[in-house]
């Protein structure tokens, strides 16, 4: 039995709460939902830095380092990444990084990488505990940019 990426309604929440989010704070939380699944593609890959190298370009892009269009070739060197990887979760980790750049071009790519970083989980979650895995992902998800885009 295949298990579902959604976790109850947080799918839905997400996309509307990113849907209230500015650009810069969703670039942000892309890049901390690529980041938490990067050790996955780190122990499969251990020398290929694109992956990380896109999330730290997303990151640069927001403080002003960094123009969109270098941020969207890192996104496009992650995603080859993603092509040279071996293991599922791996491969949905370095499309989580590449998303996650990509964001500073468009900033719907946001929700791409947190989705890519859910399917990471999915991937690397043993078999009993995959629904569980994926829902608190999702939790933190929602969690996180609630906190970046509603700071107390």
């Amino acid at each position: 039995m295949k298990t579902k990426l959604a976790a109850g309604g947080l799918d839905k929440s997400i996309a509307a709460l990113a849907g209230t989010s500015n650009h810069q704070v969703l670039a942000l939380w892309a890049a901390d939902c690529a980041e938490r699944v990067l050790p996955y593609l780190e122990a499969a890959c251990p020398e290929d830095q694109r992956p990380r190298q896109a999330v730290e370009a997303g990151r640069a892009w927001v403080r002003g380092e960094l123009k969109m269009a270098a941020a969207r070739q890192a996104a496009f060197a992650a995603h080859s990444a993603a092509r040279d990887a071996g293991p599922a979760e791996a491969c949905a980790a370095a499309r989580a990084a590449g998303h996650a750049a990509a964001t500073a071009h468009v900033a719907t790519h946001a929700v791409h990488a947190a989705t890519y970083a859910v399917k990471a989980v999915h991937a690397a979650a043993a078999p009993a505990g995959v629904e569980l895995a994926v829902t608190q992902e999702r939790e933190w998800q929602y969690r996180h940019l609630a906190s970046l885009t509603r700071p107390d």
